[in-house]
This record gives structure tokens, C-alpha cells and sequence, in this order.
């Protein structure tokens, strides 16, 4: 239940893993195991949300809020039925984001020790979190044409990070702290900081 439930997991507006969405009155305790094995197998991606965006990452961890993602981008292109002429014409879908959201883990994950989280509150959410030594790196991922990111953007203005990603189909490009990556560049983030 916990597999099939991905897709519409990551469909909802905030992506955050809700047990009631695998069954009506659902609780951890119903899940918690399956989620566990599932992910201890490799199948799924467990992202933590953190209360700050702060070194060390893992120390502010809210383990009782976290995003699942599938291990592969493939298989959750064909469980959420998307055909291919979706992504190769560039039309716009529902599913464009979380799915970019999902390549873009499947590619960051092994290039920093410590594992991408994702930072969420009532006023803002960045979509990853990189540790990268001691430093703390924002990351935005655009799948579609729109350019607008006000958390990102406000977080950037407030915090004033040394660097900040953007994932997105324009070209490599350097704007003062936020450096953007084209999509297919994102296995090299880690070499090209």
C-alpha cells in the first residue's frame, strides 16, 4: 500500500507523506515498518524535513516529517502514467515538478556524505538541502517554464547563503550566489560548486 501510494503522495501540493493518503485513518504504526523495509531495500528515498537549515543537517531532522521518493525516475514515470510525449514535447502536466523533484534526488544522492533533507514551515519551503562540509546549500528545482520561487528568494534574502542552486531547463548560469544548472548537469553539482 505504501509503494502504490507514492505517486499520489508526491501529486499533492505540499509532498509531505501523509498516512492517512495510503488509508482512511492510517497512523505511523500502520506503516512505519513497511516504510522501513521499503526504504532499507533501496525501493524508496526517505527526505527529512529540518527545522533549520543549519550544520550539521541531520541534527534537526523532524523524523516524524519526511517526503518518499521512488528509487528510480523511470518507474515512477510509468506508475504515474505519464507518456513520453509529455516530456519530449515539453508540454505542461500536473506531475512535471514532483517528477523532476525525483530525478533531480535520484542524481544528488551519493555525491555528498550526508543525504539531501528538505526544509518546509509555515512561511516557506525549499524543495533540498545540501551539506556540502560545513556550509548549508539551498536548492530549487524548476521542472517547468516558471521561474518564480518566493521561498527560495526570500530564504536567499534573509539568510544570505554563500551559494544557491537552481535545477532547471535554462542554461548554466552564474547570478550572484544562485547558481543555475541545466537538469542534465545535476550528477556533476557536487564537481561543478
Amino acid at each position: 500500500m505504501v509503494f502504490r501510494s507514492i505517486v499520489s503522495q508526491l501529486a499533492k501540493p505540499n509532498e509531505k507523506f501523509m498516512y492517512g493518503a495510503v488509508r482512511e485513518g492510517g497512523r505511523a504504526r500502520d506503516f512505519e515498518e513497511a516504510i522501513e523495509w521499503l526504504v532499507s531495500a533501496g525501493m524508496l528515498n526517505r527526505v527529512y524535513n529540518v527545522s533549520k537549515m543549519e550544520h550539521p543537517l541531520a541534527a534537526f531532522d523532524k523524523p516524524d516529517q519526511f517526503k518518499l521518493f521512488l528509487f528510480d525516475t523511470g518507474l515512477l514515470k510509468h506508475m504515474a502514467g505519464i507518456d513520453n510525449s509529455a516530456i519530449l514535447l515539453k508540454a505542461d502536466y500536473q506531475f512535471k515538478g514532483p517528477l523532476t523533484e525525483n530525478y533531480c534526488l535520484q542524481q544528488l544522492r551519493g555525491q555528498f556524505e550526508i543525504e539531501p533533507r528538505y526544509f518546509s514551515d509555515k512561511n516557506k519551503e525549499i524543495d533540498f538541502a545540501l551539506q556540502y562540509g560545513t556550509e548549508i546549500i539551498p536548492v530549487e528545482v524548476k521542472g517547468g517554464e516558471d521561474k518564480s520561487a518566493p521561498s527560495f528568494k526570500k530564504y536567499l534574502a534573509e539568510r544570505q547563503p554563500e551559494h544557491a542552486v537552481r535545477f532547471s531547463k535554462r542554461n548554466y548560469r552564474k547570478d550572484g550566489a544562485i547558481t543555475n544548472f541545466p537538469l542534465y548537469l545535476v550528477r556533476k553539482t557536487r564537481e561543478l560548486l
